[in-house]
């Protein structure tokens, strides 16, 4: 029999830009969704710090302080905010899903988006890094590596996840169908702004979000957990504050929708939009084997004679440090008066030689 458990989807608000603060609410919600029995808590989008929605409305030259407080509120993985929410889900034997802001050890201005899974011991099991920021997100993070496209055996089950577009890509997809993935979790932004109201209508992310999840979930057969951010009232009124004339584009923008999908495609289970809280849904894995019958894109329903995907999973960093090494030509002359010049002392010779 495969796991039965309850999971929680995040529908919540960070504290707008400030990481100490929202990593702190994020431990309350983590609190909360484990007393209701949730085993597996998903957080939104860059829920640490937000979600940098500004770059959607005025141009980068008038941003760059909001991009200057965004990355003095960015996190380090091994920072202070996730050893907190590793101890945490230690603590409450609980998976976490999170999205934050990932702030570069060497570079004070490098950002990635992404997201860690921390499994029921506090280890990180999955840290990945969004593949390409999605239209105007490229002026605030850089693009990941394919590191991240792993999924997590773990307690629940085989669980992966994509971050908000990625969920569009269908070899990033596969790339965890083929790993096994029972589970996915998909994390969104609060609001996706692509028009003002008058240029003939928003992009739906409501409806591009459940199409793009309800996919993958019938093409995987696997469970989807949908978590997105929430604009509370104090995010709406720091953007209007710094410019009245955007009302009405955020006002006309769809708010986002958390829930979850089963391996049909169907949703099931809580939803919500329109105020901050957690869905819940029971997630029966059981109910992934029979879909298999009808098409089972890593199994018998795909032609791997025709169709080869590789994918490298190897970490980018900005350059490799080879340091010089000693010279070595006095080591065996040491080695012989130590050892009185024997086989040893040859052997080794000859190994450095060979080098």
């Amino acid at each position: 029999m495969l796991p039965r458990f309850k999971a929680a989807a995040v529908h919540a608000a960070p504290v707008f830009l400030d990481r100490r603060a929202t990593t702190e609410k994020a431990v309350a919600i983590i609190r909360e969704a484990a007393r209701a029995g949730a085993e597996l808590i998903a957080f939104p989008e860059t829920y640490i710090p937000a979600f940098p929605v500004w770059a959607a409305l005025w141009p980068p030259i008038d941003n760059h302080d909001l991009f200057v407080r965004m990355a003095e509120q960015s996190v380090l993985v091994d920072g202070p905010e996730v050893a907190q929410l590793c101890a945490e889900a230690r603590a409450l034997g609980v998976t976490v899903s999170i999205g934050i802001s990932e702030r570069s050890a060497v570079s004070a201005g490098g950002l990635w988006n992404s997201n860690l899974l921390i499994g029921e011991t506090g280890d990180i099991l999955v840290h990945h890094r969004k593949l390409v920021p999605t239209f105007y997100e490229k002026l605030v993070w850089s693009s990941g590596d394919g590191a991240g496209l792993k999924v997590a055996e773990t307690r629940l089950g085989r669980i992966g996840g994509l971050i908000c577009g990625e969920n569009t890509n269908p070899l990033a997809r596969f790339a965890l169908m083929a790993q096994g993935e029972q589970v996915h979790v998909s994390s969104w932004p609060p609001m996706w702004p692509t028009r003002r109201p008058q240029g003939g209508g928003n992009f739906n992310n409501v409806a591009a979000n459940r199409i793009r999840a309800s996919a993958h979930c019938f093409e995987a057969k696997a469970f989807g957990i949908v978590t997105a951010g929430y604009m509370d009232a104090v995010m709406r009124a720091f953007l209007i504050e710094r410019d009245p004339t955007i009302a009405e584009v955020i006002d006309h923008t769809p708010r986002a929708s958390s829930f979850f999908v089963d391996p049909t495609g169907e949703v099931f289970g809580d939803v919500l939009q329109d105020e901050e809280g957690i869905a819940y849904a029971q997630l029966d894995l059981n109910r992934c084997i029979e879909p298999k019958q009808f098409h089972d894109v890593v199994g018998y329903y795909n032609r791997f004679d025709i169709f080869d995907l590789t994918v490298d999973r190897t970490r980018l960093v900005p350059a490799r440090f080879r340091d010089e090494e000693p010279p070595v030509a006095e080591q065996p002359a040491r080695n012989e008066a130590r050892h009185g010049g024997g086989a040893l002392s040859s052997s080794f010779s000859d190994s450095t030689k060979a080098t």
